[in-house]
C-alpha cells in the first residue's frame, strides 16, 4: 500500500465565531485519487485552505509526509502542493506562457532568471494541459476552459506530490468538463500525482476517484471505496433527499440519474 502522503487529525476551525470543520480525519495517499463531495456549507473550499495555510484552523493537526504543516515554510510547503481555486472572471495582464512560469516560484530565487530545467517543466505542462497553443495568449483573452486549463497548467508546473482542486469544473460546458476530467485522471496515473478534487458531481467523483470523502456539517460523514458510496443510503442521509440510480452502460457501475420534474399549467 502507498505511503500515506497527508494526513488530517481531529482538525477543528471556526471563522467569525461560526464553526466550519470539527473533528475531521483522513488521510490522502500517494498517488491516489480521492473526491470529496457533500453539500453547500459542509466545509469542503475551507477544508483546503487550511491545507494550504490560507486559513488558520484552531485545533487537530495537518501533516505533509510525516511532518507538521507548520514545519514547512510556504515555499518548501508548494514544492509539494499546489492548489487550483474555484474559477474566477480576473483579469490577469500576462500571456498564459508567464502565468504558467509563476507556478515555478518555489523553485527560484527571487529575482532570479528561469533556468533550463524551469522552461522545460512550463512546456511539459503546457503540453500536456494542451496550452501550449495559447502560450503567448494574454490570459484576460481566454474562455472559461482555457483559464481552467491555465491554472492546472500553472499547478503541474510546480511539480507537485499533491494536487487539491475546488470544484475544477464548475461553470464549464460538458466537453470542456470531460477533458479536465481526462486530463485529471491521467496527472494522476502517468505522472503519479495524488489528487485530493472537490465536486459537486457525484457521479464523476464516483467514477474518477480512488476513494471518496464526503462532509457534512463539518465533520466526515464517510471516507471510503467509491463503489460503496451508492449503496445503503449513504447519499440520502448526507444530502436529505432521495436519489434514482441505473447502471452506466459500459462500466455497470451505479450512477445516479437526473430527478423528473413535473411541469403543470
Amino acid at each position: 500500500m502507498n505511503k500515506i502522503l497527508l494526513a488530517v487529525e481531529d482538525l477543528y476551525c471556526a471563522i467569525g465565531g461560526r464553526e466550519i470543520l470539527r473533528a475531521l480525519s483522513f488521510t490522502v495517499r500517494e498517488s491516489e485519487y480521492l473526491s470529496l463531495i457533500g453539500p453547500n456549507g459542509a466545509g469542503k473550499t475551507t477544508l483546503l485552505r487550511c491545507i494550504m495555510r490560507i486559513v488558520p484552523f484552531q485545533g487537530g493537526a495537518i501533516s505533509l509526509l510525516d511532518m507538521p504543516l507548520e514545519g514547512y515554510s510556504q515555499k518548501k510547503l508548494a514544492r509539494y502542493l499546489s492548489y487550483v481555486p474555484q474559477s474566477e472572471d480576473r483579469y490577469l495582464p500576462f500571456t498564459v506562457e508567464e502565468f504558467v512560469m509563476m507556478g515555478r516560484y518555489p523553485h527560484l530565487s527571487p529575482f532570479s532568471t528561469p533556468r533550463t530545467e524551469d522552461r522545460e517543466a512550463v512546456e511539459s505542462a503546457l503540453r500536456m494541459t494542451e496550452t501550449a497553443p495559447l502560450a503567448q495568449r494574454k490570459f484576460h483573452t481566454l474562455s472559461g476552459g482555457e483559464k481552467q486549463m491555465a491554472f492546472i497548467a500553472a499547478a503541474l508546473s510546480q511539480q507537485p506530490r499533491l494536487l487539491l482542486l475546488d470544484e475544477p469544473t464548475t461553470f464549464l460546458d460538458p466537453r470542456h468538463a470531460e477533458k479536465i476530467h481526462r486530463l485529471l485522471r491521467g496527472i494522476n496515473r502517468r505522472l503519479n500525482i495524488a489528487i485530493l478534487s472537490v465536486t459537486h458531481d457525484i457521479n464523476n467523483a464516483v467514477l474518477l476517484g480512488d476513494r471518496v470523502l464526503i462532509l457534512k456539517e463539518g465533520g466526515v460523514k464517510y471516507c471510503g471505496a467509491a463503489g460503496s458510496v451508492m449503496q445503503g443510503g449513504l447519499l440520502e442521509e448526507t444530502y436529505d433527499k432521495t436519489f434514482s440510480y441505473t447502471r452506466h452502460p459500459q462500466t455497470g457501475e451505479r450512477i445516479i440519474v437526473p430527478d423528473v420534474i413535473n411541469h403543470e399549467g
